[in-house]
């Protein structure tokens, strides 16, 4: 029971790092994207908060991975 337990968390936590380097990459490639397809300026700052969003909920979930490895 405690194998799967570990398993479901380094699931998660290769979850959270994925989503980090997505997130990282959006915001690098943000400028190159809008130019390469012509978009608006305003799709530069969507991508850079879509990459925020990524980072702020990557923080929350490793936060509760954290939490409850503490607990056992």
């Amino acid at each position: 029971m405690g194998e799967n337990k570990d398993q479901q968390q380094a699931r998660q936590g290769r979850v959270v790092a994925v989503v980090i380097a997505i997130g990282g990459l959006l915001a690098i490639l943000a400028p190159w994207l809008v130019q390469v397809f012509g978009l608006a300026p305003r799709f530069e700052m969507l991508f850079y908060l879509a990459s925020m969003a990524a980072f702020v909920w990557a923080l929350v979930v490793a936060i509760g991975i954290w939490r409850k490895r503490q607990d056992t």
